[in-house]
């Protein structure tokens, strides 16, 4: 039998593999895939030490350089597509069209970002002493810890290390161990396009040592900022950790995305875009359409629409969707019991089903929620989602804003003057108008819950999340 590949990471450019490893599983046959190194604090302070060196060369290197580092990767990321799509496949079930995507997504990142990389500029501020001057210098902040889901692994993790090392810092990348070959991949693509050694290091562990590597992280006193995508839960441990070192984080966290349809909307393309918002990749992206609040007059006919939609993307004879693995599924029909038993309706789908795995569910579509269901304020993050009858704005807007999240939503409606007024209303970073709630702003930094802030911010802001300003004043 031939020996089951170990995932290496990264250390000051080189691949590391320890003796103690754990098992990757694919959800979509439940076999173990490959083993991944599982990091210890002596890796930990290794890639640290690493970051911290090569950010003396790094921080000074020309823009330029930067920007054919990354028109060199993006045309690697496109040559090996076949190789790195397949890692995704593997390690998550996902779809090859999702694989794909990713892809194209991350190298188009790689494309805007390279373009961007002489943008970050200083400024000359206006003084009161006529005889003084100052200057307003923008520097990278040093070493920045980069962590990122699995469920968009190329664009979510090429987004959370590109703009740092774009800015002039270095990155330690703490990688999923739910996808770490995927991750590896990231990494070797920008390594062959001939990133210096120690400007990106990325290390994998084992789910049990979490705790103890991501507090070593933090609390090191090299590592100056954090950048964190994924759970809400889990998002709070790691704004909790920086508040206490005294470290700027940026998080993006879950959703309870909320998508209105209007009386006046035109129903067919509202469910549509609902069906494809909830489910698309199982219902596993943080934008996922997990609310639709439909106005009370054309309620049973949307309904209708919404379950002819589901079933003509996502029915027999299409597989079940995958998701992450039975846990996932398991919440998900919890969720629903929970609900049910409380006397909401269900409209599509059985989630009693019994799959080939336990790792499949079919999409479910309930009705009749009301805010004692731990469906109401729960992310399912799966193939769930709950239709609300609403009559007013006012009702719409409630429910809507009802929930700690604060990521994106849509409104359908054929009066553009509604829209942009529920829009204006409605507490998130992104609205869609007659669109999907997962849409753009996936290639782009964004807040997450409301408690840490949410808006969308442009590329170039992007950059300017990962330099500070310093200030210098003179005399003439």
């Amino acid at each position: 039998m031939a020996e089951t590949y170990t995932v290496p990471f990264f250390i000051n450019g080189e691949e590391v593999r320890t003796s103690r490893t754990f098992d990757v599983t694919s959800p979509a046959t439940q076999k173990v895939v490959h083993k991944c190194s599982s990091a210890t604090d002596t890796e930990v302070q290794a890639a640290v030490n690493a970051a911290a060196e090569a950010f003396k060369t790094w921080r000074k290197s020309h823009p330029n350089q930067r920007r054919d580092l990354f028109h060199k990767a993006a045309e690697i990321l496109e040559k090996r597509k076949e190789e790195l799509g397949q890692y995704v496949m593997d390690e998550t079930g996902a779809p090859r069209q999702w694989a794909d995507f990713n892809i194209q997504v991350a190298k188009d990142l790689l494309m805007d970002v390279a373009g961007r990389c002489n943008t970050l500029e200083g400024s000359f501020p206006v003084v009161n002493d006529p005889e003084s001057g100052a200057l307003v210098l923008q520097e990278p902040y040093g070493v920045i810890l980069a962590v990122a889901p699995w469920n968009a692994p190329y664009i979510l993790g090429i987004r959370s290390i590109l703009y740092p090392i774009a800015a002039g810092n270095t990155a330690i990348f703490k990688a999923t161990e739910l996808c770490p070959r995927t991750m590896w991949g990231l990494c070797s693509v920008f390594h062959e396009a001939g990133l210096p050694k120690g400007v990106l290091n990325m290390l994998v562990h084992e789910p049990a040592n979490a705790p103890a590597i991501t507090s070593s992280l933090i609390s090191n006193p090299q590592v100056k900022k954090v950048n964190f995508t994924g759970s809400t839960a889990v998002g709070r441990i790691i704004g909790r950790l920086a508040g206490e070192n005294l470290k700027p984080v940026l998080l993006e966290l879950g959703g309870k995305a909320s998508a209105i349809v209007w009386e006046d909307a035109e129903l067919d393309n509202a469910a549509t875009q609902c069906a494809l918002g909830a489910f698309l990749n199982s219902g596993q992206i943080c934008m996922s359409t997990e609310r639709i609040l439909v106005h009370k007059s054309v309620r049973a006919e949307f309904e209708k629409k919404l379950v002819r939609a589901v079933e003509n993307i996502f029915g027999p004879p299409t597989p079940a969707p995958i998701l992450i693995n039975s846990l996932a599924v398991d919440k998900n029909k919890k969720l629903l019991s929970d609900a049910l038993s409380k006397g909401a309706k269900l409209l599509y789908g059985n989630p009693d089903a019994q799959e080939e795995t336990t790792t499949r569910m079919r999409p479910v579509i309930v009705s009749g929620i009301t805010t004692d269901m731990d469906i109401y304020k729960t992310e399912s993050f799966g193939p769930t989602v709950a239709v609300y009858e609403i009559e007013t704005e006012e009702e719409a807007l409630r429910i809507a804003n009802d929930t700690e999240y604060g990521l994106t939503s849509a409104v359908f409606t054929e009066d553009l003057r509604r829209g942009l007024r529920m829009a204006k209303e409605i507490e998130t970073g992104a609205v869609h108008i007659n669109s999907m709630t997962v849409h753009d702003e996936a290639t782009l930094p964004h807040g997450g819950a409301k408690a840490s802030g949410y808006g969308r911010f442009n590329t170039s802001r992007g950059l300017q999340e990962w330099v500070k300003s310093k200030t210098v004043t003179f005399k003439f």
